[in-house]
């Protein structure tokens, strides 16, 4: 078993890495508070904290302890976590990605003259795991339609492009019902423009037909109501009201907890 980590392989660093756990889920992090003269505690339910992955590393012997410390010095290069968060794909697990950064100081420990063992503690802020190859849909009808996810084990946060021509006013709008929770899309957006709205960063912008960014999206959204797409079967109706609806892609994001 070995990793890739910012798309360079652990095998090409000469390095050999297997899990030897895995989380069903991330750390969970709940929310309590004692209530004087109550016994327990209230519940304000839970959410997920920082998922923390470790690997249990090897060097095979190398001719002499120069070259164990010159691998040891392109793992350091290549795990430096200045470079920030980076994508981490396990070779038992190849259908997901997780962005994490190395954590912890790497204490090799030698077994031998010319080999050593160690492990790498990998820090994931996003608990998540995604799809690397995204599940992804198109829709050019108003009215119902059925979105269904098969990728993940939980809700996630899609990206919404939407193409099509609303005017300014207040009775001009175009309406994204996701599972029953309403996006409104009030405009100003023209013909070659897109609206750009992603869940997961809670932002939104209007870009141009090669992918430039224009201006700020948020206006164009009545409430910051961001849909969210359940696994399984979602539905989502479209409705233009005084306006010219073209095309919704959506990017899944699906993910795992």
């Amino acid at each position: 078993m070995g990793f890739i980590f910012n798309g360079i392989s652990s095998q090409s660093m000469n390095v050999k890495a297997r899990l030897t756990s895995w989380q069903a889920s991330p750390p969970l992090r709940n929310s309590f508070v004692s209530i004087p003269g109550k016994p327990g505690v209230a519940d304000f339910g839970s959410d997920s904290a920082e998922r923390i992955i470790t690997v249990n590393c090897n060097v095979a012997p190398m001719h002499n302890l120069a070259s164990l410390v010159g691998v040891l010095d392109g793992l350091a290069e290549w795990l430096d976590p200045k470079k920030g968060l980076k994508q981490l794909v396990f070779d038992d697990v190849p259908d997901r990605y997780f962005t994490a950064r190395l954590q912890d100081a790497v204490n090799c420990e030698r077994l031998i003259r010319s080999a050593g063992s160690f492990d790498l503690n990998f820090v994931c802020p996003d608990p998540h795991a995604y799809a690397l190859t995204d599940e992804s849909f198109t829709l050019t009808q108003e009215g119902a339609n059925t979105i269904t996810r098969s990728k993940g084990n939980t809700d996630s946060l899609p990206v919404f492009l939407l193409k099509g021509i609303i005017p300014s006013g207040a009775s001009t709008y175009v309406s994204l019902k996701t599972n029953d929770e309403e996006l409104r899309i009030v405009g100003p957006l023209s013909a070659g423009e897109t609206l750009v709205i992603d869940s997961g960063l809670v932002t939104a912008k209007v870009v141009d037909s090669t992918g430039e960014t224009l201006r700020n999206g948020l206006p164009l959204l009545q409430e910051l109501n961001f849909p969210i797409l359940r696994k399984g079967t979602n539905i989502l109706t479209i409705t233009a009201i005084g306006a010219t609806f073209t095309e919704l892609q959506i990017q899944a994001k699906s993910r795992w907890r």
